[in-house]
């Protein structure tokens, strides 16, 4: 396994979130974590990620515990991030926002610019335009190449359908397959279960901080009952 989450525990002060989430990721796999909002997605990202400290519990990076590691060492180590907000330099161009990320991890790989551009021949036209002068999809694939930047072998997706047109989503859904046949293993975390179908094999359904189902994707999309109960609006 590529990750591996054990009874993980976190809290936001005296607001315990998580609730003894345990889940695991094989090298080269799509995992989606899905669940409504405030199931506590974000709050496992951000705990795999060293943003929030868990209370209790393990998680394992390729054999390694990174609980107590801080961010900038667990995405030296090899973890991407993309954030829901996105979280792009806004007053920085697009070229700028990906050459940072390449500078500040400094790991070697597949990704380059022209790589990254080749995936979302978009950000090419707009290389030289501020950040806030981009869409909510430019935004959103542009956090996306600058997380692969970094080159890393795991990357984590908070929410990247959200707010989407259909078909932005579409052209995701392309993108998220090329990065996979690069070698990058992905696990998402959305609450579009027609999306995570798209793109994932297997699901961990989230509520209240705990973990209520796991299952492959279409085994999940065959039990109306699990989806109506847990994932429908």
């Amino acid at each position: 396994m590529i990750l591996e989450l054990r009874d993980v525990a976190t809290a936001y002060g005296q607001s315990q979130v998580l609730f003894g989430v345990t889940l695991n990721v094989a090298e080269g796999e799509v995992v989606c974590l899905l669940g409504r909002n405030g199931a506590g997605k974000t709050t496992t990202l951000r705990s795999i990620m060293g943003l929030a400290r868990p209370r209790s519990g393990g998680i394992n990076f390729r054999g390694q515990e990174i609980v107590r590691r801080e961010p900038h060492e667990i995405a030296r180590m090899g973890i991407g991030y993309v954030p829901d907000d996105r979280r792009i330099f806004a007053d920085l161009s697009v070229e700028e926002n990906l050459e940072i990320a390449r500078r500040v991890v400094r790991r070697n790989g597949h990704w380059t610019k022209e790589r990254v551009c080749e995936l979302f021949p978009v950000l090419e036209t707009l290389k030289g335009n501020r950040g806030t002068a981009l869409s909510g999809g430019e935004q959103k694939m542009l956090a996306i190449g600058r997380a692969l930047m970094a080159n890393p072998a795991l990357l984590l997706l908070d929410e990247p359908s959200e707010g989407l047109s259909p078909l932005v989503v579409r052209r995701l859904i392309t993108a998220l397959k090329e990065i996979r046949q690069a070698g990058v293993t992905l696990l998402i975390a959305d609450q579009n279960v027609k999306f995570a179908r798209a793109v994932a094999e297997r699901g961990y359904i989230m509520e209240k901080g705990r973990i209520q189902y796991e299952g492959t994707m279409e085994a999940l999309w065959a039990n109306a009952a699990v989806v109506q109960k847990y994932l429908a609006v």
